[in-house]
């Protein structure tokens, strides 16, 4: 029998790939919106392709703020696309 290969939508391009293929932006318990690179951190998860441009979409239609329903600061955006350069 075969293994099922969790799924998730890209914030971004919005298409449909593997779970690992993706990187989780998760708001934590606090309210803080980081990068999850292992996928294991406490709170709120949303998904997003590993390309820069994606994460321009995502802020641009802010799919991210739709997504854990909070406003989120311009440096925290900074901050992402700073961790999603230097990846992990």
């Amino acid at each position: 029998m075969e293994k099922k290969i969790p799924m998730r939508q890209c914030l971004g391009c919005r298409e449909m790939k593997p779970k690992r293929e993706l990187i989780r932006a998760v708001r934590s318990p606090d309210g803080e919106v980081r990068l999850d690179f292992k996928g294991k951190a406490p709170g709120r998860g949303a998904y997003i392709c590993p390309d820069p441009n994606c994460l321009k979409k995502a802020i641009k239609a802010k799919a991210l703020e739709r997504a854990f329903a909070v406003s989120i600061p311009r440096e925290v955006f900074d901050e992402l696309e700073k961790q999603m350069e230097a990846g992990e």
